[in-house]
């Protein structure tokens, strides 16, 4: 069977803890898009891990660990990634590159760089690892794929056209040093050293692995709400952040994905700019940083603080909507367990309007939450194992949740831990 586990929100909604736990039952865990931009974090018995590329299988020896043909592929980040996992104990992990899988060129982080720091004010808040360059190039059919390493003499001749193509920007955009071809040319084929001996033809493999009956799990990056097209664009990311996507981004046909896992997180935190409804700030802004997650909302890959809010219904029931989600992972619930009353949105006002859709871009940055409170539970809920036992009105608004989202709340996280994790149903 094929699963995937998705966020529905801005991402950081705590996915890598929940496909860690999901790992467990697979055979196969895909990473189908996105780069080295965004984290996992993982607490596990080997200590604490923020991946950024690799897959959260890696922990698991009977797991192979697949980079699929979506994904924006950092090779010297990936290999760096392996030794910090190797350094600390863990077992060299199975895994498998995609020959169809483009690489991130050490010019697209350094263009990513000189675009933001011309723009200025107006930035996108990027995370500077390049993403937004290699989809572009991706797109204009200037990319570099895997399988292009092993053909020199064809290689070697992109490379140089390439280099004029990037010059011209660098020389007349940003006022930068040009690229050299031959030093690409030369990191290129430390790359091809590298990867050499993880390459396959992915889609083939998880084609036999789907008729031989194995579990795939499909391991998406971000939410919903960085999605290219239905996110909040254009603050968002450059490759789709959806489990429909997952299909493309493995090579899999799309009605295998028989289950969508979407994580929901108990309050709401965003990385980087763009509108964010239930948004708050100061104090109560800073409190709830300081004790969510684990050790605080910062982000994985970049440390930057995240942006904090409460719930929001209205972005997570179309988060949900959008990942065609069939079971919800409710995160960080414990968090909450401080406060006296805990606000949610449950719809937005826009120029005088109440409405319960999530909107366009320009509309949502128009938008003021409406808020109802209900009452906490002013109680550490770690450690508690059954549903029931929880305080009534945790059950309260986890139910309420439910309800607003309109979709099965099936599992409850209430720690860090693999197994701080509550089955509801």
């Amino acid at each position: 069977m094929v699963r995937a586990i998705v966020g529905a929100n801005w991402g950081d909604e705590g996915k890598g803890k929940i496909t860690d736990m999901l790992a467990k039952e697979s055979d196969i865990v895909i990473r189908f898009q996105g780069g080295a931009n965004a984290g996992h974090t993982i607490i596990n018995n080997y200590g604490k891990f923020a991946l950024h590329t690799l897959p959260s299988g890696v922990f698991y020896d009977h797991i192979t660990n697949v980079i699929g043909n979506g994904v924006a592929l950092n090779i010297p980040v990936l290999f760096h990634e392996i030794q910090e996992l190797t350094s600390r104990n863990v077992p060299m992990p199975k895994l498998l590159i995609s020959d169809r899988a483009q690489m991130v060129m050490p010019y697209h982080i350094l263009f990513d760089q000189y675009e933001e720091e011309r723009l200025g004010g107006k930035s996108f808040g990027s995370t500077k690892s390049g993403i937004a360059p290699f989809y572009s190039d991706k797109y204009a059919k200037i990319g570099f794929q895997v399988s292009e390493l092993f053909d020199e003499e064809t290689l070697y001749e992109k490379v140089k056209h390439v280099c004029e193509t990037k010059n011209i920007l660098l020389e007349h955009l940003y006022h930068k040093p040009l690229l050299n071809p031959e030093e690409l040319f030369e990191t290129l084929k430390e790359y091809r050293k590298m990867v050499e001996p993880y390459v396959a033809d992915v889609s083939v493999f998880l084609n036999e692995a789907i008729k031989n009956g194995k579990n795939l799990l499909l391991e998406g990056q971000l939410g919903t709400l960085k999605d290219p097209d239905h996110g909040i664009y254009p603050m968002v990311t450059s490759s789709s952040t959806l489990a429909a996507f997952g299909a493309v981004g493995a090579g899999i046909p799309p009605y295998e994905i028989k289950k969508v896992i979407t994580v929901v997180k108990a309050y709401s935190s965003a990385v980087g700019a763009g509108a964010f409804v239930s948004e708050i700030f100061g104090e109560e802004a800073d409190e709830l940083r300081r004790r969510g997650g684990d050790g605080g909302e910062y982000g994985a890959t970049t440390g930057r603080p995240r942006r904090m809010g409460w719930f929001d219904c209205v972005a997570s029931r179309y988060g949900c909507r959008l990942q065609g989600t069939t079971d919800v992972a409710f995160t960080v619930l414990d968090v909450l367990g401080y406060l006296d009353e805990i606000p949610v949105c449950v719809a937005y006002e826009v120029d005088g309007e109440i409405i319960h859709d999530f909107p366009t871009t320009r509309q949502l940055e128009k938008a003021k939450p409406v808020i109802q409170t209900l009452p906490g539970w002013k109680t550490d809920i770690r450690g508690i194992k059954n549903y029931e036992e929880l305080p009534e009105n945790c059950r309260k608004y986890i139910e309420f949740v439910e309800e607003q989202l309109g979709y099965p709340i099936t599992m409850v996280s209430n720690g860090p831990g693999r197994d701080d994790i509550i089955y509801c149903k």
